[in-house]
């Protein structure tokens, strides 16, 4: 069973299939660039993306994940607005991801209140992780931020080791690679991770 069954109305799920298209993404495909206008709303059905902000210099951070049976609330405003995106999304493992056209989005919500509550719940969430965000960044070390960003990476694939690079986790944080690969050796002395080439292990 797909996400989006268990998720909508009989009425409304079959009104999403017929009208959307699924399509499979490999890791690593940009969905939606910055300052692109929005054609279609994603729900992604199996895999993640990740959905990142880019500042002007072309340093990015990770705003959240977009898991299965979840779609993308910030794309979706934009496409509602005619406005461009403000946010980058990425591919984080493969994927397959049922895109809906902007206009039938805004019509369902008047038509569909299952829909109009999938939105607002999808708001909330997006708004509170938003805020964990900007906590983060404020108020947390770079220890505890690294170590909640891998945590968060293990859970999203289900493993304990995650082949990535110290490159990556810096685009991710907003920071430089030194200071991230300064912290990861910290954290392995502390018994909290191993490090070997391209692969990070939680303890």
């Amino acid at each position: 069973m797909q996400p989006a069954d268990s998720i909508f109305h009989s009425l409304l799920n079959e009104e999403v299939y017929k009208t959307g298209q699924i399509k499979s993404f490999p890791a690593d495909t940009v969905i939606l660039n910055m300052h692109a206008y929005v054609k279609s709303i994603p729900i992604v059905l199996s895999g993640s993306i990740k959905v990142i902000k880019t500042d002007e210099d072309g340093q990015e951070i990770l705003l959240y994940y977009i898991k299965p049976g979840e779609s993308c609330i910030m794309s979706f405003l934009a496409g509602l607005h005619n406005d461009t995106s403000k946010i980058k999304a990425v591919v984080e493992e493969d994927a397959e991801v049922l895109l809906i056209p902007v206009s039938k989005a805004g019509e369902w919500i008047r038509e569909f209140p299952e829909w109009t509550d999938f939105i607002f719940n999808l708001y909330q969430k997006r708004f509170e992780e938003l805020l964990e965000v900007v906590n983060a960044v404020a108020f947390q070390k770079m220890d505890a931020r690294l170590l909640q960003l891998l945590r968060q990476k293990a859970e999203l694939f289900g493993s304990k080791t995650l082949s990535i690079t110290h490159q990556q986790l810096a685009d991710e944080m907003g920071t430089a690679r030194e200071a991230v690969s300064r912290v990861l050796k910290q954290m392995e002395k502390s018994g909290l991770i191993t490090l070997s080439r391209n692969k990070i292990s939680l303890l």
